[in-house]
């Protein structure tokens, strides 16, 4: 496996888990909030997701820069 997509997924995991942790702690702790706050939180964590799913993009996105430029100099390498 590659080192950037081991990054890749490693990153994912750790996303994964922090959405979850959120979404838990926002469900056991949310049900003895005014609805206002809930409301709160949920915006809160709703930007926290959306706000991690733009670093994965990023991430995904230089992975597969990082594959194609090596792809191309290996290419480049078999020319000469």
């Amino acid at each position: 496996m590659s080192r950037e997509l081991m990054v890749v997924l490693i990153v994912a995991i750790v996303m994964a888990a922090t959405v979850l942790r959120a979404r838990y702690r926002s469900r056991s702790v949310g049900h003895g909030l005014p609805d206002a706050r809930a409301s709160e939180v949920s915006l809160r964590l709703r930007e926290e997701v959306r706000q991690l799913k733009e670093r994965l993009a990023v991430i995904e996105r230089i992975t597969v820069e990082k594959e194609n430029s090596l792809a191309r100099e290996i290419e480049d390498l078999r020319n000469k």
